[in-house]
């Protein structure tokens, strides 16, 4: 999934970047590419040397020859990818051209909001006269950037302090991400359907159990009981491992013993252990997989687990 950022200079992007790092996701900046192309020149990087080169490559290359730039930096990453920076119509064409599932933010702030900000923070490519900002905009525009707002599947308003900006993002980009949860078994004659549902239910609290010709089948969403067994076993390490042996792509597989289950206790096994085991399928929409590991199965020392986190 590309979810993009586009919003005129100042309005908050970078901000909100820096949210979607935290949260694990990793951002492609269309700024830099300018950037790279001012070091190549030997020039300072300040906003009326980027403002022509950022000009000049559209001109020469293209309206969208940003982003085209920026394409195989985006294939390099994994299945989420913020995008920062869209300044055009033109160029979330080429994006939807080149990737399916994009989601575009829309982030706003008046002018003088702006403006202010540039004085505050004092980067070297920021504006330092109000009319500056505003041939910033004019130049924008040109590009087409009013357009690509105004097709925006989302719009978030930054003109109240940092931190309700901050919580309105987290929350958008939360709201992106998911993690969903299967669970199978085979249901032999001998066993007690009951102390089935039972293990998974001592697993999976929230989980929605079928069970039909001999089959369970349950679908689950949090899986934060999960964690505080692993926790309370002291057995991170070894769920850690097994997470890594399980994945494929954006999904993981992992085998439980459900005698074990049933007294809420995780043993990881085979897949063709006695009386088949719960096959658990941890499937991750456009949740980063190293964040995923890291706050179910975060690094130990000495037993304890470090640089823990607290949410998915």
């Amino acid at each position: 999934m590309i979810i993009a950022f586009v919003g005129y200079s100042l309005s908050g992007k970078s901000t909100a970047s820096e949210v979607a790092k935290e949260l694990g996701i990793p951002v492609v900046n269309m700024g830099d590419v300018i950037r790279e192309e001012a070091t190549k020149r030997g020039l300072e990087q300040n906003s009326e040397n980027l403002g022509k080169i950022a000009d000049e490559i559209r001109k020469k290359e293209g309206i969208d020859a940003i982003a085209k730039r920026c394409i195989p930096k985006i294939r390099s990453h994994g299945p989420i990818v913020l995008v920062d920076g869209i300044r055009g119509i033109d160029e979330i064409r080429l994006l939807k051209k080149e990737f399916k599932n994009i989601f575009i933010i829309s982030i706003e702030a008046p002018l003088e909001v702006r403006f202010q900000r540039a004085r505050q923070r004092k980067r070297s490519d920021d504006v330092l006269r109000i009319e500056e900002l505003i041939e910033r905009d004019k130049r924008e525009e040109s590009w087409g950037i009013k357009k690509a707002m105004e097709i925006a599947d989302l719009t978030i308003e930054n003109v109240g302090d940092l931190e309700s900006f901050i919580e309105k993002i987290r929350a958008v980009l939360k709201k992106l991400m998911s993690v969903e949860i299967e669970i199978e078994t085979f249901l032999h004659p001998t066993e007690d359907t009951e102390k089935v549902v039972k293990a998974v239910k001592n697993l999976f609290p929230d989980a929605k159990i079928e069970i039909e010709n001999g089959k369970l089948f349950a679908v689950a969403r949090s899986v934060r009981h999960f964690k505080e067994l692993l926790k309370k076993q002291r057995i991170l390490d070894t769920a850690r491992s097994e997470l890594l042996r399980g994945r494929k792509e954006n999904e993981i597989i992992i085998f439980i013993n459900k005698q074990a289950a049933t007294v809420s206790r995780i043993n990881f096994c085979d897949e063709d252990a006695v009386l088949s085991p719960l096959r658990i399928t941890f499937r991750l929409i456009n949740v980063p997989f190293q964040r995923f590991l890291a706050y179910l199965t975060p690094i130990t020392k000495d037993g304890k687990p470090i640089n823990e986190i607290e949410e998915l």
